[in-house]
């Protein structure tokens, strides 16, 4: 009994070994962040307003957009952090309505 477990449990992770992981199949977001920061893909800046992106996903969490880095390549990203207005600051996060 122990020999036809230990069978079934090598040919079961021969059977994983085989199969080549699918990691460069999954979908990247062009655009992705959550309340403390983003990334917005280099191909969509070039081709969309990331400043104005960026304003408004902020915007949506009561935060301004600060932008760290830009990565100007193929499969590059520029990224931003959301950080709160500071006290005694004459700005204020713009929230667009349309």
């Amino acid at each position: 009994m122990r020999m036809m477990k230990a069978m079934g449990l090598i040919a079961g992770l021969g059977m994983l070994a085989a199969v080549p992981a699918k990691a460069d199949l999954l979908p990247v977001p062009a655009f992705k962040g959550n309340d403390t920061g983003g990334i917005i893909a280099f191909s969509l800046a070039q081709t969309a307003d990331a400043r104005q992106m960026a304003v408004e996903h902020c915007a949506s969490y009561g935060k301004v957009a600060k932008f760290l880095a830009v990565d100007r390549q193929y499969g590059g990203y520029l990224s931003f952090a959301c950080r709160w207005v500071p006290y005694g600051s004459a700005e204020r996060p713009l929230r667009t309505r349309y």
